[in-house]
């Protein structure tokens, strides 16, 4: 299997393995639908720690107004009663407005908390570091284990206006945010490798060749966006080792300065005549007007 090393722009995303007979119009797209379901998981992640912290979503005609606001407006909240915690709630006020201020108690707090973590660590960028690949079954894995744990902490369900819920029904509206900008459609996926688009028209073993146990790293970007940046001739890891090496290089040269100098030689501890001019009475004897 040939792994290949996906980068958006520099940074990198995860390791994927594909046989070098894979069609470019299968690949791309799967890439694209690993790359958007790690950005899912990433936003779900973010809006339950909200959701830990401050209860569910406040309707919108009711986000951002105080209490005065909302009274003399006459505003419910018809889901308050509806989304209640499991084990009850302890109140905790959303500074921001946009959640009810109604958290689950501490112990379904560390639910939420803890499969947070555990479905980050599934689809973390230090997976590249660990050399382990990232397969659509780990992205959909870490997807439930993060609607288990809503289930367990609400098990009344949360409101249809909640983003936590949203995301979890793919309702979610990321129109007009930076998120949406970052989720590339499967349709408009396009990757490159070594400066060269790879056509979809192709197979992978037709740039690579027939080695399956290569690696190589490919960029996913956009359609139209043209060709993204080439990567370093070295990393920045390895540029940190060079700069290292060459430092203590130069350190050394200077200590093998230090103990070539030859000062030393003046000293009078170090003349070879200075004892036979003691016995002769000579020592010390100055040359020149007083």
């Amino acid at each position: 299997m040939v792994r290949l090393h996906v980068k958006r722009a520099d940074e990198s995303q995860f390791l994927l393995e594909a046989a070098g007979s894979t069609r470019l119009a299968e690949l791309a797209p799967l890439v694209a639908r690993i790359y958007n379901g790690r950005l899912k998981v990433q936003r779900l992640c973010s809006e339950m720690e909200d959701l830990a912290e401050h209860g569910v979503y406040l309707p919108y005609n009711m986000q951002g107004l105080t209490d005065e606001q909302i009274e003399e407006l006459k505003l419910k909240d018809e889901w308050a009663d509806k989304c209640v915690p499991s084990g009850g709630s302890i109140f905790k006020k959303d500074e921001i407005g946009r959640r009810n201020g109604h958290a689950p108690n501490e112990k379904m707090q560390q639910v939420i908390k803890k499969t947070i973590e555990e479905a980050k660590a599934l689809i973390s960028k230090k997976q590249v570091q660990a050399n382990v690949c990232v397969t659509m079954e780990m992205v959909k894995d870490a997807l439930d284990q993060l609607r288990g744990a809503v289930m367990i902490v609400y098990p009344m369900g949360l409101p249809p206006h909640d983003p936590v819920r949203m995301e979890l029904e793919d309702k979610e509206d990321l129109s007009g945010t930076h998120a949406g900008l970052e989720v590339i459609k499967e349709s408009e996926a396009q990757l490159w490798w070594a400066g060269k688009e790879l056509k979809e028209t192709k197979l992978l073993s037709d740039y690579v060749g027939k080695n399956e146990k290569t690696t190589i790293i490919v960029k996913i970007q956009k359609k139209g966006q043209g060709a993204p940046g080439r990567e370093p001739l070295i990393s920045h890891e390895e540029q940190k080792q060079m700069m290292l090496y060459y430092y203590k290089k130069q350190e050394e040269l200077k200590k093998l300065e230090e103990d070539d100098d030859n000062s030393f030689l003046n000293a009078e501890w170090a003349d070879n005549h200075a004892l036979k001019r003691q016995f002769h009475g000579v020592k010390d004897i100055k040359w020149g007007p007083r």
